[in-house]
């Protein structure tokens, strides 16, 4: 676990006014935050009483000189405006040194002129840029006219040449020839705003129930009696035997015993007789004739039924006359075959011979698959209308790039010879601005050696002015060497300065300080710097400055620790102490900080009961893989919204949070709208949030995760669908995942990470 890194004053124990013996034990960088009259200013005494200071070991507090800028400093420095004391450097001057600075010069002027030679140079090659990429848009504009019309609704945001060409040239799509009939048939459905699913044709099988169809076999057979009776035989060789039993059939029971012909009375055994001429066999065969013809009625009025029911709702696009005029010769064959069974049925003894149905069917069925196969194509792609979109859109860039990827190598390889030459006086450039600033350290260098009272003097003149302050200003006092005057417009020694233009001031000459040091023989000491309250009655232009120059001295501490590129030059200070009670000072000069655990600390001091204390401002770990971290006692409510963000640990209300902080940062911050926002990561993004299964369909639980989170920021007056996606079922540590991935492909993670840090 990672440990503080003490400052070279290790520990200071302030035992005055409030104060019993409170120890704190500082790092290289230290903030103080704390309400007025809670010690700040008695901890700043204190830092300099070297009997409340415990250095580390080995060091020489007399080769350090600690810095105090505090009320003492301002009284100190400022009990009169027409004589403030110089802020120097070093201060050997000879013949010698003037001379090595007139040579500089005059080195330095020749850079100047090579420099800006280079830079022509480097500048009239980048001109070539601009006419090369205006042919190369016309061109691609010109030789993809015939697909960007044809496919117009793919060109969205790309119709203009600058956009066309700039996609083109992104290499976001491979050069892959496409057949154009095969994007023509996607595009047709996928950007038909009509365009529906149809429903599949049914086939012969999918007819229900079961059917005896038997007896198909006796339509062959002659179906006659075998009996042996003298009556029996009579009716063969009359071959009456039908004509008998459709007789029997139909008069059976309205004759009153007679005949139906003659009239005469039948005989008493006529019924009898009658019964033994048709056999079991033969009563059994027309059974199995007459389920038969029900069985075929029924199955084949079914077909019919089925496949002309297909036909109620057809995709245009398939063409059915085939389909139509074989169900037409089926209906016939059905027709012809039923008026065939009818006819057996009333005389069984005939033989016939069915028409063919079954290739029919089976033809027809063959038409159905290809009839299916293109309308699934056509519901597959309004299932998934939008990937198909995608999915038509890439086919059309892939076939755009596959037109151009002539022009398109031919227009790189010229633009990267532009390149090379301008990188070559680019470099040149560079290399003559090195000199330049090398000649600049070695000038600054050679003027640190004279007594340069007038460049402190135009410093700090130069931050008057940018603050606004423009009723007075330093200068040198005649006569008297390294002292300053406050003037004003007319040249009278200014006086009732306001006390935030006085602390003001008062802060620059402190500043200057820091950098130089108070008398010609207080050189090359670094400094320990105390800081106390610099912002008391200053305006907000005032303020910033002060800020900004105190994270400059805060950069300049950092590169005792820190071995990334410095911000700025120099380890001169090598410890510092800031106390502050504005929380708006306090954000600005901690921005960022609180990250670096191991030498930086945040203190809060508290006052209770007229007794004072400090309190580091550090979490400690909660787990064995944790390290401590520090945290801020001074919050902003955006900042409070990340610390809640990472202690949550139940969906609603992490869902709420999130919301929020997309809310401010990317519509009130970066400017987008909710609707440019969910395209730039729910549309453009999709499959970044896609989590590919193997043998099956993507999981796209992460992107509807998403979406929930950005619809339920799109009104903040209604609830809406995003809200009934939150789910307590789902990981929480996946809602933050998700919230992370947004500012991924927002290209925003290093806000997300910076934020987090400071969250810790």
């Amino acid at each position: 676990m990672a440990e503080k890194m003490k400052g070279l004053i290790k520990k200071v124990v302030v035992n005055d006014a409030t104060f019993q013996n409170e120890s704190i034990e500082p790092t290289y960088i230290n903030f103080f935050f704390g309400k007025n009259g809670s010690g700040k200013s008695t901890i700043a005494k204190a830092i300099d009483d070297p009997s409340a200071l415990e250095w580390q070991t080995g060091v020489n507090a007399d080769n350090y000189t600690i810095l105090i800028y505090n009320q003492d400093f301002i009284n100190k420095n400022f009990e009169t405006y027409g004589d403030l004391k110089g802020v120097f450097t070093l201060s050997e001057e000879n013949v010698e040194t003037r001379k090595k600075i007139d040579e500089t010069t005059a080195e330095r002027d020749v850079v100047i002129e090579d420099g800006k030679k280079a830079a022509a140079d480097r500048d009239t090659k980048k001109e070539e840029l601009d006419p090369l990429l205006t042919n190369f848009q016309a061109t691609c504009w010109d030789n993809t006219e015939t697909v960007r019309k044809a496919f117009e609704k793919t060109q969205t945001g790309k119709k203009k040449k600058a956009q066309f060409s700039e996609a083109v040239l992104s290499g976001e799509h491979a050069a892959v020839h496409h057949e154009t009939k095969d994007i023509q048939e996607l595009y047709d459905v996928a950007y038909d705003p009509n365009a529906k699913s149809y429903p599949l044709f049914k086939k012969s099988k999918d007819v229900p129930g079961r059917y005896d169809l038997s007896g198909a076999s006796l339509l062959s057979k002659s179906i006659t009696s075998s009996s042996e009776t003298d009556f029996a035989k009579f009716m063969k060789a009359l071959n009456a035997t039908d004509w008998v039993k459709n007789g029997h059939a139909a008069y059976v029971g309205h004759s009153d015993k007679k005949c139906p012909f003659c009239q005469q009375k039948l005989p008493d055994d006529f019924e009898k007789n009658i019964k033994e001429c048709f056999d079991e066999q033969y009563q059994n065969d027309l059974l199995a004739l007459d389920a038969f013809q029900t069985a075929y009625s029924s199955k084949m009025s079914q077909i019919l039924t089925l496949l002309q029911d297909n036909l109620s709702d057809v995709f245009p696009k398939v063409d059915t006359k085939e389909y139509e005029k074989k169900l037409a010769q089926l209906e016939s064959a059905i027709t012809t075959n039923q008026r065939k069974i009818a006819g057996k049925v009333d005389s069984p003894a005939k033989e016939v011979t069915l028409k063919d149905t079954d290739t029919l069917i089976k033809e027809i069925d063959d038409l159905i698959d290809e009839i299916n196969k293109q309308t699934q194509v056509n519901n597959d792609i309004v299932s998934t209308k939008h990937d198909k979109q995608l999915e038509c859109l890439k086919m059309v860039w892939e076939e755009i790039a596959f037109i151009l990827k002539d022009e398109v190598a031919a227009y790189k390889k010229s633009k990267k010879d532009i390149e090379v030459a301008i990188k070559t006086f680019d470099d040149k450039v560079k290399e003559l601005l090195k000199k330049y600033k090398e000649l600049e350290k070695k000038f600054s260098d050679l003027n640190s050696k004279v007594i340069n009272t007038k460049m402190t003097v135009d410093s700090i003149n130069a931050h008057l002015l940018d603050s606004g302050f423009e009723g007075f200003s330093l200068r040198e006092k005649s006569g008297v060497k390294g002292v300053y005057e406050v003037i004003r417009e007319n040249g009278t020694i200014a006086e009732n300065l306001s006390e935030g233009e006085r602390n003001f001031i008062a802060f620059l000459y402190f500043y200057h300080v820091v950098r130089g040091s108070l008398s010609e023989l207080d050189t090359g000491k670094d400094k320990i710097v105390v800081i106390d309250d610099p912002v008391s009655s200053m305006d907000s232009s005032a303020l910033f400055i002060v800020s900004a120059l105190i994270r400059e001295m805060l950069a300049v501490c950092r590169n005792n620790v820190s071995l990334k590129e410095p911000e700025f030059e120099g380890k001169y200070i090598k410890q510092i102490f800031i106390l502050t009670h504005n929380a708006f000072f306090h954000r600005e000069v901690t921005y960022n900080m609180v990250r670096h655990y191991r030498y930086v600390t945040f203190f809060k001091i508290n006052k209770k009961n007229n007794i004072s204390s400090v309190e580091p401002c550090i979490r400690e770990s909660k787990a064995v893989s944790e390290d401590d971290k520090n945290y801020n006692p001074v919050q902003n409510s955006y900042s409070a919204l990340w610390e809640e963000f990472d202690k949550l640990d139940a969906p609603i209300p992490l869902m709420n949070v999130i919301r929020r902080i997309l809310e401010y940062y990317f519509l009130q911050l970066c400017g987008y709208d909710s609707e440019e926002l969910c395209d730039e990561v729910l549309v453009k993004n999709k499959e970044k949030f896609a989590v590919q299964v193997e043998g099956g369909m993507p999981d796209y639980t992460k992107y509807n995760l998403a979406k929930s989170m950005l619809k339920y920021i799109k009104s903040s007056n209604s609830f809406n669908d995003g809200l009934h996606f939150v789910d307590e079922s789902i990981d929480v540590d996946q809602y933050k995942e998700v919230f992370r991935m947004i500012f991924d492909v927002m290209n925003q993670r290093q806000h997300y990470d910076m934020m987090m840090n400071e969250s810790e």
